[in-house]
């Protein structure tokens, strides 16, 4: 059994052609897809692959926490599958969206006894390569 097989066995989602073929792709494009960039590139490998196969694949991966929803974009629907907890930049002007390491906990009051299951942290602005063309 291979990684993404397992992996997906371990969020109680039992493996399929397409749906290996789905989370392989979010672990190998790390650009945030929407649903239908993901069916754009897979259906060419996948002639069976549906619109609704691709949606109704992410959303059973949110729902069972193998992939995350990404809100950061009005306009659009987006996908992570890395779902160790990461913050997101948005850039106001090419819409790129990158991966961003922080502490949640650093965010937390010294008192919190609580348990965190999901944290959204958005940050919008000027990429490095946009902020370079003003």
């Amino acid at each position: 059994m291979n990684s993404t097989s397992q992996y997906l066995s371990g969020h109680g989602i039992r493996p399929s052609v397409q749906r290996l073929a789905i989370m392989h792709y979010l672990w190998n494009n790390r650009t945030h897809p929407t649903a239908d960039e993901i069916f754009e590139a897979l259906r060419k490998q996948i002639p069976t692959l549906s619109k609704t196969t691709v949606y109704n694949t992410l959303k059973l991966f949110v729902d069972q926490g193998a992939a995350m929803y990404i809100g950061i974009d009005e306009k659009n629907a987006r996908f992570d599958g890395f779902v160790e907890p990461h913050a997101h930049f948005r850039c106001k002007k090419c819409g790129k969206i990158i991966d961003l390491d922080i502490n949640i906990e650093r965010f937390l009051p010294n008192n919190f006894n609580g348990m965190i299951e999901e944290s959204y942290f958005y940050l919008k602005g000027l990429c490095a390569d946009c902020k370079n063309t003003i």
